[in-house]
């Protein structure tokens, strides 16, 4: 297992040292935050640092690093690497720099950020894939947790409307209509924290009952480097976009600004932002490691993990926190994964309101201005989310647009940062990277993935197996990001040159 506490460790260590390099490189000072100056007791609310970390973390760690990573292990223990350095290198810079230049410019949301340093029409295509993104989001963290309370009342015994997804999803939907109107400390502010540390204390289970038990053993990445994926999906780019949430997100981006508008110094941004997504890591590497340790492999093939995964996350996520932990363990694990989706999803639809409301300049100290807002963003996730219970629409798909277009969010936010830390005379460097390493993620992906363009590029062998383009999608990956990063230079040269005359 020293693969696993390897990356462990350079997770911890990456939170101390790249995490203060990154929040010197941002250079945050004693100016007086948004919460303090603004403070309308309803989205600019003053919270201790504790509670900003532990709220922060429940908002960004949805189904990513649990689900994403179950499904990313199917590569194999090289999924380790990916979670350890995208979260140190590129995750965590990309949280920790959407949150404090939101605090920055008021607790404004990514989207205007975002049109601040990279100009109108990006601000406009941002604003339309924030409100995208935002509602399918928070329309995936609410069929899935109604999946997963479902599995658990089936595997209780319980039969009639309890065990039906249509019943469990009205509920959420009904909570996250309360959560997205009400003031932030009402209920995100008090009871969340507690959440926060019972996610914690499940991560910390899992791993628990992997090491303490010795039929289960995480593999090293050094014996088994290659891929371990039984469809012979390529590595680049799906598991970086399947992961999602445990590496690196775009919706993170859309959290942050919650917390930007409660800070009382610029100061906590690194334990709030940097600190979540490193935490975030480390709950996605166990869950990675669990995937890779518990199932059966065959012929080098994870063919264990892909068969549980076929019987649905839910059922897939039950089963792990059942061998590791066993009976006790399942309840706290269970309740821990229904709540962390939950968790995100409201803050998803919060976070709609407001770009919303930022985008069309609505006020939001009146309930009456708060009504027009949450019934349409909460209506259109009812339909999508009823529309899958009722087996009209594939969550998978959904899932898997979600996928794409979280990542894609993540490079613009990135390259938004980058022109942010140029102008100021910074490093820009720190952030253009990752930019640049992301943008070819998105696009090799936008390529070959069958929802996308590999539809029309991708073949078929004669037992129906995917053919994958990657003669086309990899050179295209490539081009589009050393393209993005020249556009970027040019932008900077051009910036300079004006200012100088």
């Amino acid at each position: 297992m020293i693969s696993f506490l390897l990356c462990l460790a350079i997770l911890i260590g990456g939170y101390f040292v790249y995490g203060k390099i990154v929040d010197n490189t941002f250079g945050p000072d004693d100016r007086e935050t948004p919460a303090v100056r603004i403070n309308d007791g309803v989205d600019y609310v003053v919270m201790p640092q504790w509670k900003l970390f532990l709220v922060q973390l429940l908002n960004i760690a949805g189904l990513g690093p649990i689900f994403g990573a179950l499904q990313g292990a199917l590569w194999g223990p090289v999924v380790f690497l990916w979670i350890t350095f995208g979260t140190i290198f590129a995750g965590g810079v990309h949280d920790y720099f959407s949150g404090m230049m939101s605090e920055r410019n008021d607790g404004g949301s990514i989207a205007e950020i975002t049109g601040k340093y990279l100009g109108p029409v990006m601000q406009n295509i941002m604003r339309v894939f924030s409100v995208v993104l935002l509602i399918m989001v928070g329309t995936v963290f609410a069929v899935g947790p109604a999946g997963l309370i479902v599995t658990l009342c089936k595997n209780s015994g319980m039969s009639g409307v309890l065990t039906t997804t249509l019943f469990w999803l009205i509920i959420i939907l009904v909570y996250y209509f309360i959560a997205t109107f009400i003031s932030i400390d009402a209920i995100i502010g008090k009871i969340y924290p507690v959440f926060g540390i019972c996610l914690i204390i499940m991560a910390v289970g899992v791993i628990f009952g992997i090491f303490t038990n010795p039929a289960y053993t995480i593999p090293e990445i050094w014996e088994h480097f290659g891929s371990m994926h039984p469809s012979g999906t390529p590595i680049w780019s799906f598991m970086f976009i399947t992961v999602a949430c445990g590496a690196i997100s775009g919706f993170h981006s859309t959290q942050s600004p919650l917390m930007a508008r409660c800070m009382k110094s610029e100061k906590q941004g690194h334990f709030v932002f940097y600190g979540a997504m490193v935490c975030e890591g480390i709950i996605a590497l166990i869950w990675a490691a669990a995937g890779c340790s518990l199932y059966e492999i065959t012929g080098g093939l994870n063919t264990g993990l892909a068969a549980a995964l076929a019987e649905g996350q839910s059922a897939a996520i039950y089963d792990v926190c059942s061998k590791t932990m066993g009976g006790v363990g399942i309840a706290l694990a269970m309740i821990g994964v229904v709540i962390c989706p939950v968790t995100s999803g409201d803050t998803a639809f919060r976070s709609a309101r407001l770009t919303l409301a930022d985008w069309f300049k609505i006020d939001q100290d009146s309930y009456a201005n708060r009504l027009k807002l949450c019934v349409p963003v909460l209506g259109v996730g009812a339909f999508l989310g009823i529309g899958n219970a009722l087996g009209f629409i594939n969550y998978t798909v959904i899932w898997r647009y979600f996928s794409w277009t979280n990542q894609t969010l993540a490079m613009i936010v990135l390259w938004a940062a980058s022109m942010y830390l140029f102008q100021e005379k910074k490093n820009y460097w720190i952030t253009a990277v990752p930019a640049t390493f992301m943008s070819a993620v998105s696009s090799t992906y936008f390529v070959l993935a069958p929802e996308c363009l590999g539809s029309i590029l991708n073949s078929k062998t004669a037992e129906g197996a995917t053919i994958y383009n990657t003669a086309v999608a990899y050179p295209f990956g490539v081009i589009f990001a050393v393209a993005m990063l020249a556009i970027f230079l040019h932008a900077t040269k051009k910036n300079t040159q004006k200012k100088a005359a």
